[in-house]
Protein backbone atom coordinates (compact mmCIF):
# COMPACT_ATOMS: atom_id res chain seq x y z
CA UNK A 1 0.00 0.00 0.00
CA UNK A 2 1.22 3.42 -1.11
CA UNK A 3 1.75 5.97 2.08
CA UNK A 4 -0.43 9.06 1.90
CA UNK A 5 2.72 11.03 3.08
CA UNK A 6 6.09 10.14 2.94
CA UNK A 7 9.34 12.03 3.68
CA UNK A 8 12.48 10.84 2.43
CA UNK A 9 15.74 12.33 3.62
CA UNK A 10 14.13 15.96 3.62
CA UNK A 11 16.32 19.00 4.18
CA UNK A 12 14.84 22.41 4.33
CA UNK A 13 17.32 25.61 5.30
CA UNK A 14 15.47 29.17 5.20
CA UNK A 15 18.85 31.38 3.91
CA UNK A 16 21.68 29.94 5.96
CA UNK A 17 19.54 28.47 8.67
CA UNK A 18 18.71 24.98 8.63
CA UNK A 19 15.41 24.31 9.63
CA UNK A 20 15.12 20.59 8.80
CA UNK A 21 17.91 17.84 8.66
CA UNK A 22 17.47 14.68 6.80
CA UNK A 23 13.93 13.70 7.79
CA UNK A 24 12.43 10.74 7.12
CA UNK A 25 9.12 9.18 8.36
CA UNK A 26 5.85 7.89 6.50
CA UNK A 27 1.96 7.81 7.21
CA UNK A 28 -0.52 5.42 6.30
CA UNK A 29 -3.46 5.83 5.12
CA UNK A 30 -6.14 6.12 8.21
CA UNK A 31 -3.48 6.29 10.33
CA UNK A 32 -3.50 9.04 13.19
CA UNK A 33 -0.06 10.77 13.94
CA UNK A 34 0.90 13.47 16.51
CA UNK A 35 3.80 15.71 15.05
CA UNK A 36 5.33 16.88 18.80
CA UNK A 37 8.53 19.32 19.77
CA UNK A 38 9.44 22.38 21.35
CA UNK A 39 8.54 25.66 19.36
CA UNK A 40 11.58 26.05 16.83
CA UNK A 41 11.65 22.24 16.25
CA UNK A 42 10.22 22.39 12.25
CA UNK A 43 6.68 21.62 12.60
CA UNK A 44 5.15 24.16 10.82
CA UNK A 45 8.08 23.69 8.25
CA UNK A 46 6.89 20.29 7.68
CA UNK A 47 3.36 21.69 7.17
CA UNK A 48 4.12 24.01 5.06
CA UNK A 49 6.60 21.49 2.68
CA UNK A 50 3.15 18.79 2.25
CA UNK A 51 0.83 21.63 1.17
CA UNK A 52 3.76 23.02 -1.65
CA UNK A 53 4.33 26.11 -0.07
CA UNK A 54 7.87 25.70 0.49
CA UNK A 55 10.31 23.24 -1.97
CA UNK A 56 12.72 21.01 0.03
CA UNK A 57 16.23 21.95 -0.14
CA UNK A 58 16.95 18.41 -0.28
CA UNK A 59 15.43 14.63 -0.36
CA UNK A 60 11.86 14.10 -1.74
CA UNK A 61 8.39 14.87 0.14
CA UNK A 62 5.55 12.29 -1.44
CA UNK A 63 2.06 12.23 -1.09
CA UNK A 64 0.65 9.30 -2.51
CA UNK A 65 2.53 8.65 -5.61
CA UNK A 66 2.90 12.86 -6.22
CA UNK A 67 6.52 14.37 -5.74
CA UNK A 68 5.20 17.77 -4.30
CA UNK A 69 8.26 19.41 -6.35
CA UNK A 70 6.21 18.70 -9.29
CA UNK A 71 3.22 20.12 -7.87
CA UNK A 72 1.56 23.60 -7.30
CA UNK A 73 -0.84 23.62 -4.08
CA UNK A 74 -4.15 23.94 -5.84
CA UNK A 75 -3.05 20.55 -7.20
CA UNK A 76 -2.14 19.37 -3.76
CA UNK A 77 -5.44 20.49 -2.83
CA UNK A 78 -6.49 17.30 -4.15
CA UNK A 79 -5.02 14.62 -1.70
CA UNK A 80 -4.24 17.32 1.34
CA UNK A 81 -6.18 18.96 3.12
CA UNK A 82 -4.38 21.81 5.52
CA UNK A 83 -5.32 24.15 8.13
CA UNK A 84 -2.46 26.31 9.62
CA UNK A 85 -1.89 27.55 13.25
CA UNK A 86 -3.78 30.86 12.66
CA UNK A 87 -6.73 29.50 10.91
CA UNK A 88 -8.47 33.10 10.29
CA UNK A 89 -6.11 33.82 7.84
CA UNK A 90 -7.92 30.95 5.64
CA UNK A 91 -12.01 32.24 6.20
CA UNK A 92 -12.50 34.96 2.92
CA UNK A 93 -16.05 34.59 1.97
CA UNK A 94 -19.33 36.30 3.15
CA UNK A 95 -20.81 33.27 4.83
CA UNK A 96 -19.38 29.97 6.62
CA UNK A 97 -21.46 27.76 3.96
CA UNK A 98 -19.60 29.79 0.84
CA UNK A 99 -16.00 29.53 2.83
CA UNK A 100 -16.31 25.53 3.23
CA UNK A 101 -18.13 25.29 -0.17
CA UNK A 102 -14.97 27.25 -2.03
CA UNK A 103 -12.56 24.43 -1.54
CA UNK A 104 -14.52 21.64 -3.73
CA UNK A 105 -15.90 23.87 -5.45
CA UNK A 106 -12.67 25.10 -7.01
CA UNK A 107 -11.69 21.57 -7.39
CA UNK A 108 -14.22 21.62 -10.31
CA UNK A 109 -16.74 18.49 -9.10
CA UNK A 110 -19.90 18.88 -9.76
CA UNK A 111 -22.42 21.31 -7.76
CA UNK A 112 -24.55 18.04 -6.49
CA UNK A 113 -20.99 16.97 -4.86
CA UNK A 114 -19.99 20.41 -3.74
CA UNK A 115 -23.24 20.56 -1.65
CA UNK A 116 -22.93 16.94 -0.17
CA UNK A 117 -19.46 17.55 1.13
CA UNK A 118 -20.54 20.93 2.45
CA UNK A 119 -23.35 19.52 4.09
CA UNK A 120 -21.42 16.93 5.53
CA UNK A 121 -18.52 18.87 6.72
CA UNK A 122 -20.97 21.27 8.32
CA UNK A 123 -22.51 18.31 10.08
CA UNK A 124 -19.67 17.02 11.05
CA UNK A 125 -18.66 19.85 13.05
CA UNK A 126 -22.18 20.77 14.14
CA UNK A 127 -22.15 24.30 11.97
CA UNK A 128 -24.92 23.86 10.57
CA UNK A 129 -26.61 26.37 12.30
CA UNK A 130 -23.89 28.81 11.76
CA UNK A 131 -23.78 27.96 8.26
CA UNK A 132 -25.08 31.90 6.73
CA UNK A 133 -23.12 33.79 9.06
CA UNK A 134 -20.08 35.72 8.15
CA UNK A 135 -17.22 33.67 9.43
CA UNK A 136 -15.85 36.57 11.34
CA UNK A 137 -19.53 36.95 13.31
CA UNK A 138 -18.02 34.18 14.80
CA UNK A 139 -15.86 33.87 18.30
CA UNK A 140 -12.80 33.20 17.22
CA UNK A 141 -12.95 29.43 18.22
CA UNK A 142 -15.84 29.32 15.93
CA UNK A 143 -13.50 30.81 13.40
CA UNK A 144 -10.76 27.78 14.15
CA UNK A 145 -13.39 25.25 13.44
CA UNK A 146 -14.83 26.91 9.92
CA UNK A 147 -11.58 26.34 8.98
CA UNK A 148 -11.21 22.78 9.96
CA UNK A 149 -14.85 22.61 7.95
CA UNK A 150 -13.59 23.97 4.55
CA UNK A 151 -10.28 21.16 5.10
CA UNK A 152 -12.92 18.21 5.72
CA UNK A 153 -15.37 19.49 2.49
CA UNK A 154 -12.32 18.92 0.02
CA UNK A 155 -12.25 15.11 1.46
CA UNK A 156 -8.67 14.76 0.95
CA UNK A 157 -6.54 11.44 1.66
CA UNK A 158 -4.79 13.95 4.21
CA UNK A 159 -5.47 15.81 6.58
CA UNK A 160 -2.84 18.10 7.78
CA UNK A 161 -3.70 20.30 11.01
CA UNK A 162 -1.07 22.99 13.21
CA UNK A 163 -2.53 23.16 16.57
CA UNK A 164 -6.30 22.43 15.07
CA UNK A 165 -6.87 22.93 19.09
CA UNK A 166 -6.21 26.08 20.67
CA UNK A 167 -8.46 28.58 21.88
CA UNK A 168 -11.20 25.91 22.19
CA UNK A 169 -13.41 24.56 25.22
CA UNK A 170 -13.85 21.12 26.35
CA UNK A 171 -17.07 20.56 23.92
CA UNK A 172 -15.42 22.21 20.65
CA UNK A 173 -12.36 19.97 21.41
CA UNK A 174 -14.78 16.76 21.67
CA UNK A 175 -16.15 17.78 18.28
CA UNK A 176 -12.80 18.05 16.24
CA UNK A 177 -11.84 14.45 18.06
CA UNK A 178 -15.04 12.84 16.72
CA UNK A 179 -14.75 14.16 13.13
CA UNK A 180 -11.19 13.44 12.59
CA UNK A 181 -11.81 9.82 14.13
CA UNK A 182 -14.60 9.70 11.80
CA UNK A 183 -12.49 10.30 8.91
CA UNK A 184 -9.84 8.46 9.77
CA UNK A 185 -12.24 5.25 9.91
CA UNK A 186 -12.74 6.24 6.24
CA UNK A 187 -8.98 5.81 5.88
CA UNK A 188 -8.02 9.28 5.99
CA UNK A 189 -4.87 10.18 7.19
CA UNK A 190 -4.03 12.33 9.63
CA UNK A 191 -0.69 14.88 10.80
CA UNK A 192 -1.59 16.87 14.13
CA UNK A 193 0.62 19.45 15.25
CA UNK A 194 -0.31 19.90 18.87
CA UNK A 195 1.02 20.95 21.82
CA UNK A 196 -2.29 19.37 23.41
CA UNK A 197 -1.47 15.88 24.55
CA UNK A 198 -4.64 15.10 26.00
CA UNK A 199 -6.05 16.00 22.68
CA UNK A 200 -3.35 13.81 21.29
CA UNK A 201 -4.09 11.42 23.97
CA UNK A 202 -7.57 11.04 23.10
CA UNK A 203 -7.21 11.23 19.04
CA UNK A 204 -3.79 10.15 17.65
CA UNK A 205 -2.33 6.98 18.26
CA UNK A 206 1.58 7.53 17.12
CA UNK A 207 3.94 10.07 18.05
CA UNK A 208 6.90 11.93 15.99
CA UNK A 209 8.99 13.90 17.72
CA UNK A 210 11.10 16.86 16.50
CA UNK A 211 14.05 18.12 17.83
CA UNK A 212 16.09 20.94 15.91
CA UNK A 213 14.74 19.90 12.61
CA UNK A 214 15.72 16.18 13.49
CA UNK A 215 13.49 12.93 13.82
CA UNK A 216 14.03 12.14 17.43
CA UNK A 217 11.08 9.49 18.50
CA UNK A 218 8.62 7.96 16.24
CA UNK A 219 6.29 5.24 18.03
CA UNK A 220 3.35 4.67 19.60
CA UNK A 221 1.87 7.28 21.12
CA UNK A 222 0.12 5.73 24.25
CA UNK A 223 3.60 4.14 25.10
CA UNK A 224 5.53 7.45 24.55
CA UNK A 225 3.16 9.38 27.04
CA UNK A 226 3.11 6.69 29.20
CA UNK A 227 6.39 6.74 30.04
CA UNK A 228 7.44 10.03 31.98
CA UNK A 229 11.34 8.78 32.37
CA UNK A 230 11.23 8.90 28.30
CA UNK A 231 9.22 12.20 28.53
CA UNK A 232 11.41 14.54 30.25
CA UNK A 233 14.36 13.86 28.20
CA UNK A 234 12.11 15.09 24.97
CA UNK A 235 11.23 18.08 26.70
CA UNK A 236 7.35 16.57 26.83
CA UNK A 237 4.90 15.87 29.91
CA UNK A 238 2.23 13.88 30.08
CA UNK A 239 -1.44 14.70 30.04
CA UNK A 240 -3.58 13.96 33.31
CA UNK A 241 -5.02 10.80 33.79
CA UNK A 242 -8.81 10.47 34.15
CA UNK A 243 -7.96 10.75 38.29
CA UNK A 244 -6.13 13.51 37.80
CA UNK A 245 -2.53 12.57 38.15
CA UNK A 246 -0.63 12.16 35.19
CA UNK A 247 -0.61 8.90 33.47
CA UNK A 248 1.91 7.03 33.59
CA UNK A 249 3.11 8.08 36.90
CA UNK A 250 3.37 10.77 39.55
CA UNK A 251 5.49 13.71 39.44
CA UNK A 252 4.38 15.65 36.82
CA UNK A 253 0.85 17.50 37.30
CA UNK A 254 -1.10 19.76 35.40
CA UNK A 255 -2.60 19.49 31.62
CA UNK A 256 0.65 18.59 29.12
CA UNK A 257 1.06 21.75 27.04
CA UNK A 258 4.47 22.58 27.19
CA UNK A 259 7.65 21.70 25.17
CA UNK A 260 11.45 22.26 26.50
CA UNK A 261 14.66 21.06 25.53
CA UNK A 262 14.56 17.92 23.88
CA UNK A 263 18.16 16.38 24.31
CA UNK A 264 18.20 12.63 24.67
CA UNK A 265 17.77 10.94 21.66
CA UNK A 266 17.75 13.29 18.62
CA UNK A 267 18.57 11.87 15.01
CA UNK A 268 17.52 8.59 16.07
CA UNK A 269 14.22 6.93 16.83
CA UNK A 270 13.99 6.22 21.15
CA UNK A 271 15.05 3.04 22.53
CA UNK A 272 12.46 0.49 23.11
Amino acid sequence: MIPALRLDDVSFSYGPVPVLERLSFSVAPGERVALLGKNGAGKSTVVRLIAGLQRPSEGTVWVGDWDTRDCVPEQLAWRVGSVFQHADQQLFARTVRDDVSFGPRALGVGEREVERRTDRALEDLDLTAHAEQHPYDLPPAWRKIAALAGALALEPALLVLDEPTIGLDRALRTRVTRALLDRSAGSVALLVITHDLTFAAETLERGVVLDRGRLACDESLARLLGDVKRLEPLGLAPPPAPGGGPLGGAGLAGPARAFGGCGGCAGARCPG
